[in-house]
């Protein structure tokens, strides 16, 4: 892993500024500045693990942080009685972008299998 600090870790310190939702003492949850759904809040573990399996590996506890703050924040955000949807992206072919572990919630809207709903069955 590099030395040099990620984006999360740089909205951790408070150096880029974000509109933070929920902090616990080792996650913090943030909006989406490139929202996929109507509610899209990414929560990310303090401390840095690259992907979702690594998180998982080494430190299982965190990964049922970043979960439970994940519920917490679809509680908040009003998703639990329609739904939402919590998703890892796992290295560059799933879409990561960001190698610090971040969990999506998506919800606020019918979703569709993966992204936006289309209105489309199958």
């Amino acid at each position: 892993m590099s030395d040099a600090d990620t984006l999360f870790e740089r909205i951790i310190a408070r150096e880029i500024p974000a509109d933070i939702v929920h902090e616990t003492e080792t996650t913090l949850a943030f909006r989406d500045i490139q929202p996929q759904a109507t509610t899209h809040v990414l929560v990310v573990p303090k401390k840095r693990y690259r992907n979702v399996a690594e998180l998982a590996a080494a430190d299982p506890q965190l990964l049922a942080d970043v979960i439970g703050t994940a519920a917490k924040v679809a509680e908040l955000e009003g998703l639990t009685e329609n739904g939402y949807r919590v998703v890892f992206n796992t290295d560059a072919h799933a879409g990561q972008t960001v190698f610090h572990v971040h969990a999506h919630v998506l919800g606020g809207e019918q979703l569709g299998h993966f992204g936006r709903y289309s209105g489309e069955a199958g």
